[in-house]
């Protein structure tokens, strides 16, 4: 599937944050969306939020998946949802820095760093954003209902090829997500593999993408 709309002529990228709780995921995500993106040419940028730390952004810059330029830092110095509900500051400054450092960027992903259940983004900082989950963590975290599973645009459930190995039933644990969204859309993914990323990808340029680029 490849894009045919012009986002250069938009007045700013779109924004899309990824949380989860540590562990989840959303570095490995992240180094398959990539490739995934560039394949169909949309230009991307990435914010990574730690604590005290770099770390994901450096492993990302280090990946050779992207130049480095493209990848900033921020450091949250407080619970990591701070910077992407409360005071979304820091976080708006690096993509407004990114976009004046890359004006053809169509894409920023915004990492937060990882968080509880309890973890949201500030839709002034983000225009959608996503919440992964892992099996590993436990098949209950659906019917825990946390704001992350629930107020989340997409859903994604990383690890799945990890379930016969923690006692987890996927399938019940996916239509367990399913019903306490009520129907609104999760993916499956391996982000090890990368399979399911297409389906992530596909989500972000229909619902988001393709919307900004025709609004």
């Amino acid at each position: 599937m490849n894009t045919s709309f012009d986002l250069n002529s938009l007045a700013g990228p779109a924004r899309v944050g990824i949380g989860g709780p540590v562990g989840s995921g959303k570095t490995a995500l992240i180094e398959k969306l990539i490739p995934a993106f560039q394949q169909r040419q949309i230009e991307i940028g990435i914010i990574t939020n730690d604590l005290v730390t770099k770390e994901d952004a450096e492993r990302l810059r280090k990946s050779g998946l992207i130049d480095p330029e493209r990848v900033m830092a921020v450091e949250a110095g407080a619970c990591p949802h701070t910077v992407i509900r409360e005071d979304p500051t820091l976080n708006i400054e690096a993509s407004e820095q990114m976009t004046i450092n890359f004006p053809e960027i169509e894409l920023i992903l915004i990492e937060s760093g990882g968080d509880n259940l309890a973890s949201t983004f500030s839709l002034d900082l983000v225009d959608q954003w996503m919440f992964v989950i892992d099996v590993a963590g436990g098949d209950d975290i659906p019917r825990k209902k946390g704001p992350g599973v629930l107020q989340s645009d997409l859903l994604i459930i990383n690890k799945k090829d990890l379930a016969p190995y923690v006692g987890v039933d996927f399938d019940a644990m996916y239509s367990e997500a399913k019903n306490v969204r009520e129907n609104r859309p999760v993916v499956a993914i391996n982000s090890r593999s990368g399979e399911g990323v297409e389906q992530v990808v596909d989500y972000i340029v229909s619902s988001l993408l393709f919307n900004k680029a025709t609004s």
